[in-house]
Parts: structure tokens; sequence; C-alpha cells
């Protein structure tokens, strides 16, 4: 398609001036003009960071001489042939990248149409355009950009260290490997291979799959889940990682808007909401998606950079991530990492005093008082271990561990963490159906509490209400507790309200108020009603306590988001004694 220069009109409605920050930027908007034109092999060169040298070379279209000459102007593209903002179906649609590099850098780019006799080279140095001419390359097009900002002094000064800029420029290319993954990727940094992406086998069903493994790795691979959703004209796909494999931040969340990579709030909030109360606090999921809608219900020119978006119907676009994940976490409710699992292992072949006890037979048992075997009869359920995924119930140890055997491991599950999901799940099950049958006190109990307390719980009475807790305000600074959630069984009215009036204080305000304030009360609520840590069970408890685990939502995470059980194989045990 033939470079036009855009009408003033659509000038002045695009969004602000192309600013280039740092090279990333400079690689971004080559690699997406590479794909514009269709190729399939990109190869990207960086030197010091980017500073002295940034190149991509394609095996795209290509331009002939006229369109190279109009390439380097400002506002000039062909990917608007109606010139209409609201039908974007190119990555590019401004028509400022290359006039901007040229800008501040020393450029070349040479090109040669599909189908030519030649290919043609241009020079663009700070801003100045020398005529095209005619040079040999096979079909493509090459952009070799050196002392990038060399025109902007001030610029180039508030550039970041060269490790910096070289990390900002490989995850720039790991996002336009997900973006396209129809293409082959490949990095060279200071003159040595530093990423090779084949592209996938397209006739193969999973070749978004091939990508994300290259991008995300096996062990992704392995700890995440496939998404799929469709709804109206929209479709969304991906893998997202199940709730125990988290990082400290959201720099592995990927979002792919019709090919185009975009890092937008609606998106990230919709992620939170999805995983909710299945992450610890402070950690993140890592995952990749892509979404398709028709380009008139997104609108692409809101930043200079095309990395926000902004949805005609940001609510359905929210609702379809949402329901999606949380079916997708759903069906592998009790499935934990196996991320913990390779810990664990570890930490048994690495710890001194296990080593110890190996050396000395009985050591390891004399050591462990609180080991309880007493309960367990040898024959009990021995059919359980091939029947149920958690198993039948070995051990308890230290009052709070139950050991569990499988047909082909051992489980160790943490039995507070574990029945406080399920009291949660229960208490979520009964707040939907708006019946949370409450235990009325023979005697009422008061509580004291400061002031600011008392006025946060009593403000929320009614929603405590729905939930079983029935309070009122009783004089200055006390609360008067009528009754308590039937579920909890007996519970100590203090803590309870200490702890109500903090999760409450920390509930923030947006959308999803209501049920965010009331599944944290629950959540509160749980931790008091479970199984303590140091109450001893017997074997009919603790095989419940395994059963009820496999029937319900999310239990193989706290409603803090922390585990709930370790899986070890049996293989990985005999590992341990060099028996494989």
């Amino acid at each position: 398609m033939r470079i036009q220069r855009l009408p003033e009109n659509i000038v002045n409605q695009i969004a602000a001036g192309e600013v280039l920050e740092r090279p990333a930027a400079a690689i971004k908007e080559l690699i997406e003009n590479s794909l514009d034109a269709g190729a399939r092999q990109i190869d990207i060169e960086i030197a010091d960071g980017g500073r002295s040298l940034l190149a991509v070379h394609d095996d795209g279209q290509g331009m002939d001489a006229e369109n190279l000459a109009l390439a380097v102007e400002r506002h000039a593209t062909s990917k608007l042939p109606e010139c209409d903002l609201s039908d974007i179906q190119s990555r590019g649609f401004r028509g400022e990248a290359l006039a901007a590099i040229g800008a501040v850098a020393r450029m070349q780019i040479i090109s040669r149409l599909r189908g030519a006799a030649n290919a043609n080279v241009i020079q663009v140095n700070g801003g100045n355009i020398a005529a095209a001419e005619p040079a040999a390359r096979a079909q493509g097009t090459s952009v070799v950009v050196q002392e990038i900002f060399y025109a902007t002094p001030a610029r180039l000064k508030f550039l970041k260290t060269t490790g910096a800029e070289t990390s900002a420029i490989r995850e720039m290319v790991e996002r336009q490997a997900l973006a396209a993954p129809q293409a082959a990727f490949r990095l060279q940094i200071d003159g040595k291979a530093a990423m090779d992406y084949p592209a996938p086998d397209l006739a193969e069903e999973n070749s978004a799959r091939a990508r994300v493994q290259q991008v995300m790795g096996q062990n992704f691979m392995e700890n995440a889940r496939e998404v799929l959703a469709e709804k109206d004209r929209m479709t969304l796909a991906g893998w997202v990682s199940l709730p125990t494999h988290h990082r400290a931040t959201s720099a592995r969340q990927f979002f792919i808007i019709n090919g185009r990579v975009v890092k937008d709030k609606l998106l990230l909030g919709a992620v939170r909401g999805a995983y909710g109360d299945l992450l610890p606090s402070g950690r993140h999921a890592e995952l990749v998606l892509w979404l398709e809608l028709p380009p008139s219900e997104v609108d692409v020119n809101v930043h200079p950079a095309k990395t926000e978006v902004r949805f005609r119907d940001s609510t359905a676009v929210r609702n379809m991530i949402v329901s999606a994940i949380r079916r997708t976490l759903l069906e592998v409710a009790q499935t934990t990492s196996n991320t913990l699992s390779a810990q664990a292992f570890g930490r048994f072949q690495s710890a001194p005093q296990l080593n110890a006890a190996f050396q000395q037979p009985m050591g390891l048992f004399e050591q462990d008082p609180s080991a309880r075997y007493d309960s367990i009869e040898e024959s009990t359920h021995d059919d359980w271990q091939e029947k149920f995924p958690l198993g039948a119930a070995r051990a308890q140890l230290h009052e709070n561990y139950i050991v569990a055997q499988t047909h082909d491991g051992l489980i160790l599950i943490d039995q507070h963490a574990a029945h406080e999901r399920l009291v949660y799940e229960k208490l979520k099950q009964n707040l939907l159906s708006g019946e949370v049958p409450a235990q009325q006190l023979l005697i009422p109990e008061v509580v004291e509490l400061p002031a600011s307390a008392c006025n946060a719980l009593l403000a929320q009475a009614e929603a405590l209400n729905q939930l079983g807790l029935v309070i009122e305000a009783f004089g200055n600074g006390a609360v008067m507790v009528r009754a308590t959630p039937a579920l909890l069984g007996e519970v100590n009215c203090q803590k309870l309200l200490r702890d109500l009036g903090d999760a409450i204080a920390d509930q923030t305000h947006d959308a999803d108020l209501l049920r965010n304030h009331l599944e944290a009360v629950a959540s509160t609520m749980a931790c008091h009603g479970s199984v303590r840590s140091g109450r001893r069970l017997n074997a009919a408890e603790m095989n419940s306590l395994l059963r009820e685990m496999e029937e319900t939502p999310n239990s193989g995470q706290c409603n803090h988001g922390r585990p709930t059980y370790i899986e070890l194989k049996l293989a990985d045990i005999e590992k341990l004694f060099a028996r494989r």
C-alpha cells in the first residue's frame, strides 16, 4: 500500500507528538513497522544499551524509492488508507516514528520492495534528509540507528545505565514476540546472540503455546493453565499462572489487544479482581492474554507510545477477563504449584539435621515427640490412596500438620490454613445465597473498643448482619454482640471484633467495594472459626478434612494466598534415600 501524507485535520486529531524517551521505545516502533509490513523474520542488533547502535532487519514487503522518501516525513503513513482513526487495523498509524528517530540520531534505511530489481537507501542525520539512492539488499527493510540522541544531548544524559537500557530492550522484544507468534525474532547484544525465538509451525494447533513457552519458560507452562473465552464479538485466549505461582511485581503480566502490546490499568485491575483472595498480599500472577475485538470498540489513539487504550464498553471487557480467569482457576482449585514441591525437596536434601538422622536410623523420630501415629490404624482406608487425590491421613505432626499417603507419594497439609479456606468458602456461598445462619448468644457479650473502631463496626452493622454477626451500640466505646455466625462455632468475640475493625479499615473504595468488603470480613471470620494450630485431631477428623478439601473450590491456598498443602512424589522421596 502506498505511503501518503495525512490530511491536516487527521494530524490534529492524533494524540500529542511522538516522544522517544529511550532506545527501547525506538526498537518498539521499528519492530511494529516490520510486523505491519508482513515480516516473518525480524533480527535486532544493539550495542552499548542502544546508545551507539540499534538496528532492525526484516523480510517484509519493503518500499520503493518514492515511498522511502515519504516514510521519513512526519505524519506520512500507509496505515490509514481511509484516514479513519476509529478503524485502526495496524500497529502503527501515526506516521511519526521514523521522523522522530531521524531527528535525534543518525539513521540509515535500506529497503527493497517485493519484486523490485534493486533496493534503495536513504540517510537522515539529526533531521537532515538526504536523497534516496540505489543500493543492494534482499527483499525487506533494514533500519540502522547510530548515536541516538546525539542531536539532543539533554535527553541523552537522562538515559539509565547500559545494563538498564539493555534490559528494557530485551523486555520490549519479548513483548513484541508474544504479540506476533507468527514471526521469528533474533536479538544480538554487543555482537553476541542473546535471544532466538524461531517462528512456530503455524500448522500446529499450539503455535501460540510454543511462543509463550519460548518467552515465559518451561516453569511457567508447568504452573499455568489455558484461558479461552468468547462473548459477543470479543475473544480472549492465553495462559494464567496457578495462584501458588506468583511474583513480587506485575512485570510478567502481558496483555495483547488486537496484536498490540498494551499496559492498561483496567486490565491490571481485572486480573487482581479475578485472583482476589487467592494470592498473598503484594504478590502478582504471571500471565499472557490475547484479547481480540472489533477496532471500533477500542481507542488506541490516547497516548503517543500507543501502549494505553480505552474500551468503548470497559465493563464488558473487565467482566469477560474476570469470569474467564476465575472459571479457569476454579477448574484447578485443588492444584498447587510444582515449584513448592521442588523447594520442599531441595530443603529435605540440604537439611543437616535430616542428614544426621539418616545416619542414625531412629534419630529423626526420637527428636520429634509431636508426631502422632497412635490414632491412625494401618489398615484404615487403604483404598483411599487410589480413590482420592489427597489420599488417606497417616499422622499428625506438631499438632498442625497432617501427613497423608497417596498411591504415588505423600502430602503434607497445614490443617489451620486448609480449614480456614473451607470455612471461608462456606461463608461466601451462604453470603451469595443470602442465608448466613446466625447463632444467638444466650447472654449477649459486650466488647470494649476504641471509639474509632466502634464507629467503623457500627457503620457496617447491616453488612455484618448479612454474615450472621449481629451487633449494636452499647454506650461510648463499646459494642454488644447478640449473635455470631453459626458456622464459626464458639468464637472469641473480643478478638473477632478487633480484627474485623482492622479489616474494615483496610478496605479500598472501588467498583467492587461491597463484595470486596464482605469477603474480607468473611475471611477474617473464617480465620477465627477454623481449626487452630495446636489442636489434636483423630483419624476421622483428619480424613474428613481431606475429603472436604477435595470438594471445595480454591482449597489449594488459604484466604491469604498461602499454600494449604505440599505434595512429594514417591520417586523424589526415593531419591533422598539414594534408591534411584
